[in-house]
């Protein structure tokens, strides 16, 4: 492991709406992990709260296609905020480096998602990640010892990152030999947004021994860039769990992109904004109930609390 810089910043400087700020400032860490056994480079970005006092859930956050370790900092920073250790991974093979030097990038991008490779890597990555964690947990001489109660670990991505986040929670997937189970027992709970679907038997069949609670997000207008699902399919891994503790929210508004946490050309900021506000307090509910266990959040949560936060942005669906 090597640190390649450190810096401490506070939560509330971060840009955030008054009124959501948690009880932490937050501290970052980037880190480049190597996993030798697979001879594969991890890149990792941490929130965490800057206090020397308690334990705090984990989270391994994944990104989508083409993302980095330095994306989607909106959830990572507010959970920190509200008192989690949140791994931002980088996906070698699918990442930002993905057709840099091809003069076909389209294609290098189309050729990426489709890669068995990278199907099998993002989860391992994932608990190569909580592997990670869970040493320096056990390192007096790293700021993360004895910090991360390793029996509260969730998951959460965006597209191909939602991807990772379902197998990695779970979901079987089709390899050479006969299907493949990629899960990682110590994650307790996942939130994938804008999760790749295909309205296939086999598709559906991947979900049969689902189990963890999960929150799925997406949105009306959530279509694929690379023309791969389309946005009535999103719900599919929602629809195709049998197990309880299974949640869907449909953003009215938004796209697929909009869940990067970016404004992007085009888009109305100001919806943008709202929705980036309204996926922030979801989310931490989720895992205030199943990470945290924290009673009063399920209370909340179980009796209207997710459907009055998300009010007319957003229809809840849930088994």
């Amino acid at each position: 492991m090597q640190k390649l810089q450190s810096n401490k910043d506070r939560g509330a400087q971060s840009g955030e709406n008054a009124g959501e700020h948690g009880s932490f400032h937050v501290q970052t860490v980037v880190l480049d992990w190597i996993d030798v056994l697979r001879n594969r480079e991890v890149p990792a970005k941490i929130y965490f709260p800057k206090t020397s006092e308690g334990k705090f859930p984990l989270i391994i956050f994944s990104h989508g296609l083409g993302g980095t370790r330095q994306g989607y900092e909106y959830v990572g920073r507010h959970w920190a905020n509200h008192g989690y250790i949140c791994v931002h991974i980088q996906h070698r093979g699918s990442d930002n480096q993905t057709g840099r030097n091809s003069e076909k990038l389209s294609e290098e991008i189309i050729q990426a998602v489709k890669s068995m490779d990278n199907f099998i890597n993002r989860p391992k990555d994932v608990s190569f990640a909580i592997d990670q964690m869970e040493r320096l947990n056990t390192d007096k001489n790293s700021e993360f010892y004895n910090r991360i109660d390793m029996e509260k670990i969730g998951v959460a991505g965006h597209s191909f990152g939602g991807y990772t986040a379902h197998t990695s929670s779970g979901r079987k997937i089709q390899g050479q030999d006969g299907m493949l189970d990629l899960s990682d027992k110590r994650i307790k709970a996942c939130i994938a947004m804008s999760a790749p679907a295909s309205d296939t038997e086999e598709f559906r069949k991947s979900f049969g021994s689902f189990k963890k609670p999960c929150l799925h997000i997406t949105g009306l207008h959530d279509v694929s860039p690379i023309k791969g699902t389309r946005a009535e399919e999103r719900r599919l891994p929602f629809d195709s769990i049998k197990s309880k503790d299974q949640y869907l929210v449909i953003f009215h508004d938004a796209d697929h992109m909009v869940f990067t946490g970016k404004v992007w050309p085009g888009r109305d900021a100001a919806i943008d904004r709202e929705i980036h506000r309204l996926v922030r307090t979801s989310t931490t509910m989720f895992w205030d109930v199943y990470l945290k266990e924290d009673k009063d959040a399920k209370n909340l949560f179980m009796n209207g609390g997710l459907d009055f936060i998300l009010s007319a942005s957003a229809r809840v669906e849930r088994k």
